[in-house]
């Protein structure tokens, strides 16, 4: 999944999923907290493998991730317009109020509350955009 993407909450906690990210993410996708604040969609097969893989860590090690991924996550199906109903309780974690930035970031998509998104991006440097990818052999 790639992109970026602006829409508007609606006032019943309603977000309109861009087309090009529905193909991608399927009819059915789970929604959960995601990193940093933001809301991660998933598409079925990335959350099986998602699932599986913190499923098979010792529970020492699992709890929290287990904690934290699935007790928010819901499966999501867009109405015939597109749009998602997010959760009261997932709005507050992500601060969604109003305007939010929906972004396909490879395997899975995030949504973020605008301003947020924006001090995101504002705080990565070219230093650390190198660094990581020094780390990955470029």
């Amino acid at each position: 999944m790639k992109g970026e993407f602006r829409h508007s909450l609606d006032a019943k906690g309603r977000l309109f999923i861009p087309a090009k990210l529905r193909e991608d993410l399927g009819a059915r996708f789970t929604v959960t907290r995601g990193l940093d604040q933001c809301l991660a969609l998933y598409p079925e097969t990335e959350w099986a493998v998602l699932e599986t893989r913190i499923r098979a860590l010792p529970m020492s090690k699992a709890r929290d991730l287990q904690r934290f991924f699935f007790s928010s996550a819901f499966d999501a199906e867009p109405d015939s317009q597109g749009r998602i109903l997010i959760p009261a309780g997932l709005r507050k974690y992500a601060g969604l109020v109003k305007e939010t930035v929906i972004v396909g970031v490879a395997g899975h998509a995030e949504i973020w509350d605008a301003t947020r998104w924006q001090a995101y991006n504002d705080a990565i440097t070219e230093e650390r955009i190198i660094e990581a990818m020094e780390e990955l052999g470029f």
